[in-house]
């Protein structure tokens, strides 16, 4: 009995070291616990849309920027170009074709009337169902995963193509249900650290919704620049497909964004003139 009671007693001074360094370790780890946690939900950085500079859009196909280019956007299974801001493309409200395969799949997304699907005609594409919340998020399960890409490929932005469907729904979608969709395809691209960008749709104010610049098609052409730069300032693109609109966009002295003329078709090696 002495013998272990003399045990125990040596053991005490141990015991009571450990005790110490356990104590020191928890406080450190405690002090420590909060910068960890700060650090694991802090937002990724997001690049701005430079202003001031030449843009020049490829989703025909890449080819080499030309000089003085800064911004670049292309379709988002392109690779961003070198040394400039990149914006990944993403048709995210209508069918992009060549992905009939995924959409045959994903059957019960696409919109239809009387069992029909609603086409595009202008462009060969069909468009999403965004009616419900359920299919919404179910969408954003399809596309959430090329915004993420994009972002991993290391491109800055992502602009969201046909937000405005709607127009050609034939009266089955609405422009809150475009709203709703906009909002959650936002919050994905700033997740991923993507700036996100507004297509079109004038009348819509973005900035509103999340979005960080515009991309938009002939807006000289239909007297809507200034629209978008009312919202935007200089983060617009504006893509002009007439020589006579692209005059007109490079002479209107009130807005200052980017502009260029490109052919229809989006040719790697086609028209580009910038003002």
């Amino acid at each position: 009995m002495r013998a272990a009671a003399e045990a125990r007693t040596r053991r005490k001074p141990a015991a009571l070291a450990l005790s110490v360094v356990l104590i020191f370790t928890g406080a450190l780890i405690a002090r420590a616990a909060p910068e960890a946690i700060a650090s694991s939900t802090m937002k990724p950085t997001i690049r701005p849309l430079p202003t001031g500079v030449k843009a020049d859009y490829q989703l025909g196909g890449p080819s080499k920027p030309a000089k003085g280019v800064g911004i670049v956007a292309r379709d988002r299974l392109a690779h961003p170009a070198r040394g400039v801001y990149n914006i990944c493309y993403i048709n995210a409200y209508q069918t992009q074709p060549g992905a009939k395969k995924l959409w045959e799949r994903h059957g019960k997304l696409v919109l239809r009337k009387g069992g029909k699907r609603v086409k595009d005609a202008d462009w060969n594409e069909y468009l999403l169902d965004i009616r419900t919340a359920k299919k919404r998020k179910a969408l954003l399960r399809i596309v959430g995963p090329w915004i993420d890409r994009c972002a991993r490929d290391g491109f800055d932005a992502v602009e969201f193509d046909n937000l405005d469907s709607f127009t050609r729904s034939r009266g089955l979608l609405t422009t809150q249900q475009a709203k709703k969709y906009a909002r959650l395809l936002v919050r994905r691209a700033h997740r991923a650290g993507l700036a996100a960008g507004q297509k079109n749709w004038s009348t819509l104010d973005g900035t509103r919704l999340g979005f960080d610049f515009a991309v938009a098609e002939s807006c000289a052409r239909y007297r809507e620049c200034g629209t978008y730069a009312k919202h935007y300032g200089g983060r617009v693109i504006d893509i002009e497909y007439r020589r006579v609109d692209f005059r007109r966009a490079c002479a209107d002295q009130r807005v200052r964004i980017s502009i260029v003329l490109r052919d229809l078709a989006l040719k790697p090696h086609g028209r580009r003139s910038w003002c």
